[in-house]
């Protein structure tokens, strides 16, 4: 029997993925159904038993919806910590996350209710980096075992194995999922395509030091933008001119440790204790950085909701006003440093990993489903409840 969030056998189907689908249909239709449970005749002539004015019934039913919408959703299963997360897009199956941790098992989950779907079997080493592809039917992985993996989103295998003659920090699809870009401690970074995966893979110059981001981006299929583990700044990098970046983003001494494509125009860092915003396609800042009162290891933006969430070292989920920088929402819950921080597509949850090896998934204030009283209680939120096993 499967358990919410909880590993299971290696391996899964394309039941897995129905099961997701079906997930994500529940739980919207439960979502506007107020108090979370669909009215019945047997609650319906229950309530028309009692008082209107019951104050007492009307303050546990408040106090109900504030405890169901602002915990997290606690996702366990992974045995060591959690260093990068990614959500799909919203595909025709529903909503999916995928993970890489420490433990050499990326799992696929479903990304509105954190339900297990499955987990990708054959690394023999930690597992630095794990991306899906638009349409959630492959995904990569990059992995202390010196090798890049792609897999069946669908069904688990193994598709390629690109061996490596060292650790493998950074995967990446082109927006049309026929390349894949990979990078580590090997300083450079390399194109394989995957119509052609016998060929010998496209390479970048080698760098001065190992790669710790790469991104590739899904607007332009030309632009990846890369960071370096002991360099500060962005580089750009255009696939028709490989010799030189294009340009790039100056983020000053500070190593950037994510960089997040937020939209087609906006690309999200994060560096030091710095989270910055910059255009896309020219590398000039669309505003001031805001200067967060920790080392931030993560940052992600959501221009529909305007927010900006970051995590680092304090263990805490900070949510921040992205016109004013001024913080909403105080994330507790997580028993270590938190290494990824994302927002689901259209804003309505964010996500976070930690080096306690577990995913939580809040929920924004104000998106559907949120109760009026979990809105006027925005602050503070403690994270120990468990509203995803």
């Amino acid at each position: 029997t499967e358990k919410r969030g909880e590993a299971s056998p290696p391996g899964f189907s394309q039941a897995g993925r129905a099961r997701a689908a079906m997930a994500d249909q529940e739980a919207t239709t439960e979502a506007k159904v107020e108090g979370g449970a669909p009215a019945t005749p047997a609650t319906q002539e229950a309530e028309a038993t009692q008082p209107i004015d019951d104050a007492q019934e009307a303050a546990k039913e408040k106090t109900f919806q504030k405890i169901q919408y602002s915990g997290p959703m606690v996702c366990h299963g992974h045995s060591r910590p959690i260093v990068d997360l990614q959500f799909s897009p919203v595909t025709k199956d529903g909503l999916f996350i995928v993970s890489a941790s420490k433990d050499g098992k990326p799992m696929l989950r479903n990304g509105t209710t954190g339900d297990w779907i499955g987990t990708f079997e054959g690394h023999k080493g930690a597992v630095w980096s794990a991306c899906l592809n638009a349409p959630a039917t492959l995904a990569a992985t990059g992995s202390a075992d010196f090798t890049a993996k792609v897999w069946d989103a669908l069904t688990g295998e193994q598709v390629y194995e690109f061996p490596h003659k060292h650790i493998v920090r950074c995967v990446s699809f082109s927006p049309d999922s026929s390349k894949l870009c990979a990078g580590g401690f090997e300083k450079e970074l390399r194109i394989y395509d995957l119509t052609k995966p016998e060929a010998d893979p496209a390479c970048f110059p080698k760098q001065g030091s190992a790669f710790k981001c790469a991104q590739w981006s899904m607007e332009n299929e030309n632009l990846i933008y890369t960071s370096l583990a002991s360099e500060g700044g962005v580089a750009v990098w255009d696939v028709r001119a490989m010799q030189r970046a294009a340009f790039s983003f100056d983020t000053g001494k500070d190593i950037v440790t994510s960089i997040e494509l937020s939209s087609k125009d906006v690309v999200t860092t994060a560096s030091g204790n710095k989270v910055s915003f910059w255009k896309a396609e020219t590398g000039e800042k669309v505003k001031e950085s805001y200067t967060i009162p920790f080392v931030v290891e993560s940052a992600s933006l959501c221009e529909q909701k305007n927010y900006f969430a970051a995590g680092g070292e304090d263990m805490w989920v900070h949510l921040y006003d992205y016109e004013t920088g001024k913080e909403i929402a105080q994330n507790k819950g997580h028993h270590g440093p938190v290494h990824c921080v994302r927002f689901a597509p259209v804003g309505d949850s964010y996500a976070s990993g930690s080096e306690d090896g577990t995913i939580r998934i809040w929920t924004t204030p104000g998106a559907e489903g949120e109760s009026e009283d979990s809105q006027a209680s925005v602050g503070t939120t403690e994270g120990a409840g468990n509203g995803g096993e």
